[in-house]
């Protein structure tokens, strides 16, 4: 079995830290040219450098997922410079912590709009791409906060519940176009988001309730996403796919 991606072009959102800059290096690994997106500059051409320091093909795309009239073109750039497209990693989230009763409007706005509205119409602009060359994969970062209630984070929450109804309600319509949409659900991964958490009291004694009492790396996701990129997943569609270690069972 394999998971070669050669001939294949990708295109990661939030790909400046984290899970996204990892998958971003492990698309590359199997063969795929990757449009990496995000909007620190200076991040994307130093992830550029370090795919092409291994034999890797790359593309630094710097756009704010909530410009929506820049997806259309940002997917056709990536088209253009490095091939058709077949996979979009739909990335890019934030999350406000606090209680329920103190979000402001604004905060609903800056999590639901980034996490949830851009995801669908930047997988819009990539179906409409996968469609013209006969298919493709639509992978969409959720989270075990899809299914369980997160503490002081009711609006991440909610965006991740979203996107895992989309995903099936995608994956259903697109079926017959042979685009394959399913959602990765991670569980608490160590990155620069959850780093000082984990770091404290309050993170260590969360951490003691999990299974394995520790949280995931970010390579703990590739082979899941390799499995929904490549050939190997091919009859797997409208899935919600965790990966958090048990933590979803504490």
């Amino acid at each position: 079995m394999s998971f070669d991606l050669r001939g294949k072009t990708a295109f990661v959102t939030g790909a400046t830290s984290g899970i996204g800059r990892e998958f971003a290096m492990a698309l590359a690994a199997a063969g795929a040219a990757v449009a990496v997106v995000g909007r620190r500059e200076d991040r994307l051409a130093s992830l550029v450098r370090d795919i092409e320091a291994q034999g890797g093909r790359a593309l630094a795309i710097p756009l704010d997922v909530n410009d929506l009239k820049s997806l259309g073109p940002a997917i056709a750039l990536a088209e253009e410079k490095l091939g058709p497209l077949w996979l979009l990693v739909n990335n890019s989230g934030v999350a406000v912590t606090k209680s329920a009763l103190d979000h402001t409007e604004d905060d609903y706005d800056q999590v639901l709009n980034t996490n949830l509205k851009a995801p669908f119409f930047l997988a819009q602009a990539a179906a409409k791409a996968m469609i013209r060359q006969g298919g493709g994969r639509i992978v969409n970062i959720a989270s075990i906060g899809a299914m369980k209630v997160l503490g002081g984070t009711s609006t991440y929450c909610i965006s991740k519940a979203g996107i895992a109804h989309m995903t099936r309600c995608m994956a259903l319509e697109w079926a017959q176009h042979n685009i394959n949409v399913n959602a990765i659900c991670p569980g608490y991964v160590r990155t620069e988001m959850t780093e000082d958490f984990f770091n404290t009291a309050a993170g260590g004694r969360l951490m003691a309730k999990f299974p394995r009492k520790s949280i995931g790396e970010p390579d703990d996701l590739n082979g899941l996403l390799l499995l929904l990129a490549s050939d190997q997943g091919s009859f797997i569609t409208g899935s919600l796919m965790v990966a958090d270690g048990g933590q979803i069972l504490a």
